[in-house]
């Protein structure tokens, strides 16, 4: 978290759109904190999208699009693996932004599975928030065992792995 995966994809959108291509985002219907049918940096840069519950939605969805992004992929089903996959097949370019690891250090989601099926993969890191090293990992403030647990610097703050490992 923190680390401007969602800004990137931001980012890489507004630049398709600037070379006129046809673009179409999604986000899980369950990511509301900012918005319900935004895509919302934690620096406030949005882009409209369109909520979906299932990854196969996103199928339906996109046809006639030259690229499709999907925010916070890690919420999704592991369908999402097929639905990237299949898109890419068919010529779109597809750009994914997600956390590869929950706040126990376990894969996240379709995103493992996303990962080895990548042609490109860019990851970002956030800064530590107690000695300013790269951060790789997001420590949960709260007490909440649930895997999914929405939240912003309150619930979860960037830790690398050394500081992570004195917690």
């Amino acid at each position: 978290m923190f680390s401007g995966k969602t800004e990137e994809l931001l980012r890489r959108l507004r630049r398709a759109k600037i070379a006129r291509q046809t673009v179409e985002i999604f986000k899980p219907a369950i990511d509301i904190r900012y918005s319900l049918d935004e895509v919302v940096s934690h620096d406030k840069n949005t882009i409209l999208s369109t909520p979906v519950e299932h990854s196969s939605n996103i199928l339906l969805l996109s046809s006639e699009v030259e690229v499709v992004g999907v925010d916070e992929a890690q919420f999704f089903d592991n369908g999402l693996v097929e639905v990237c996959q299949q898109l890419a097949d068919q010529g779109v370019r597809v750009i994914v932004a997600g956390l590869d690891m929950d706040f126990k250090r376990n894969p996240f989601g379709p995103i493992p599975a996303l990962c080895a099926i990548a042609d490109d993969i860019t990851k970002v890191h956030a800064i530590c928030v107690k000695c300013g090293n790269l951060a790789s990992y997001s420590h949960r403030l709260v007490k909440n065992d649930k895997q999914i647990m929405l939240g912003e610097t309150e619930e979860y703050q960037p830790l690398c792995r050394r500081c992570f490992l004195k917690k």
